[in-house]
């Protein structure tokens, strides 16, 4: 089973949208029986708590499903158990990786470096956006996981 685990700051908006974005995709491609998704934050502000109520609405607008998501803090566990720790900005990045055991630092990567024409950057935050933000974020998610999935299919021959 290939794990994969994306992380932002509070586990609300970015890191649930990816999560349910890439199993969505992973879902339909028929490989959920090989690669499993989740999601978690940096900090523990939102435990328990359900993702963003607009990362929501624009899930379903899309036609994907992020209410059996709960926010959750990531655990020192997860550094082992997970073979794709992808963050969601430069700062996730560093913070995991100044955190993160020395065997493990190869697994922690940013997300978009995944999509060909946008890594290098960070996914920016749309919680104190407006609209456009949220739907600007899901464009980035959807593009880049397809483009994950692709390396994940090459990387591990499934």
């Amino acid at each position: 089973m290939i794990k994969v685990l994306f992380v932002c700051t509070g586990n609300i908006c970015r890191s649930p949208t990816a999560d349910g974005v890439f199993r969505k995709i992973v879902d339909a491609a028929g490989l959920s029986d090989q690669i499993s998704v989740d999601s978690c934050g940096l900090s523990a502000y939102h435990v328990g708590e359900l993702a963003d109520p607009r990362s929501r609405e624009m899930a379903q607008s899309r036609g994907y499903d992020l209410d059996d998501i709960r926010s959750r803090k990531i655990k020192p566990g997860d550094y082992v158990q997970f073979d794709y720790i992808l963050a969601m900005d430069d700062g996730h990045l560093r913070d995991m990786r100044r955190q993160a055991p020395a065997a493990t630092q190869n697994k922690i990567e940013l997300f978009l470096d995944y999509h060909p024409d946008i890594a290098g950057q960070s996914v920016p935050d749309p919680y104190y956006g407006g609209e456009n933000g949220f739907s600007h974020v899901f464009d980035m998610i959807e593009q880049t996981s397809n483009k994950l999935l692709d390396h994940i299919r090459q990387k591990h021959g499934i």
